[in-house]
């Protein structure tokens, strides 16, 4: 399949390398071994790898706006999704929301993206970007500080940071839920929960 690739030149944003259809057990990689070999073969095509990383947890409009431009930048997109025990390690038990089988497999539906990779929560510091050493990684400035984006440049050809693509995020999106939720209980179960506790202390007396 790989040998009968586009090129660059025969490449457009609307299709991606991979075509239309999402094909997740082609573009799906968790073994650097294998990436390292795939992002060879372009290479070798002349394409211009691009890589762009998160969690990706409840994709929204903001993350298809920024992989979209994000690729707009290369001939070849990948995406590092962290795992489930990664993003618990970094942003708590409660997250993520969505498993990381669905994460991967929603980016895959996004046209811009051409392959998916899977980052553990063992994997060495910057692992993925040590063994793609793309042509462009793309960042925000959430994602690293000053000092890291000097040391990133080693292995890349060069940083983009990307401003944020929407007014909003995941964590926004989870809050203004858990807000909401709380709010419906308040007005459905204080009521039962005030009766209950009158009468357990009616019963104590």
């Amino acid at each position: 399949m790989l040998g009968s690739m586009k090129r660059p030149n025969e490449i457009t944003l609307s299709k991606g390398i991979f075509g239309l259809e999402s094909n997740f057990k082609d573009r799906f990689f968790s073994d650097y071994k294998k990436i390292y070999h795939l992002v060879s073969h372009f290479r070798g095509l002349g394409c211009k790898i691009v890589l762009a990383q998160g969690s990706y947890d409840m994709v929204h409009i903001g993350h298809a706006r920024y992989l979209e431009e994000a690729r707009r930048h290369g001939d070849f997109l990948i995406v590092g999704v962290d795992s489930d025990k990664k993003i618990k390690a970094r942003k708590g038990p409660e997250r993520p929301v969505v498993p990381q089988a669905e994460r991967l497999e929603m980016l895959t539906h996004l046209r811009c993206v051409d392959v998916v990779m899977l980052k553990e929560l063992k994997d060495k510091k910057w692992q993925l970007i040590k063994t793609v050493r793309p042509d462009v990684l793309i960042a925000t400035k959430e994602t690293y500080n000053k000092t890291q984006l000097k040391a990133l440049k080693k292995y890349c050809g060069k940083v983009v940071v990307l401003a944020p693509m929407a007014t909003t995020t995941t964590s926004a999106k989870i809050r203004l839920l858990q807000i909401k939720t709380a709010k419906k209980l308040e007005h459905s179960l204080t009521p039962k929960l005030i009766q209950t506790i009158q009468e357990v202390l009616n019963g104590v007396k």
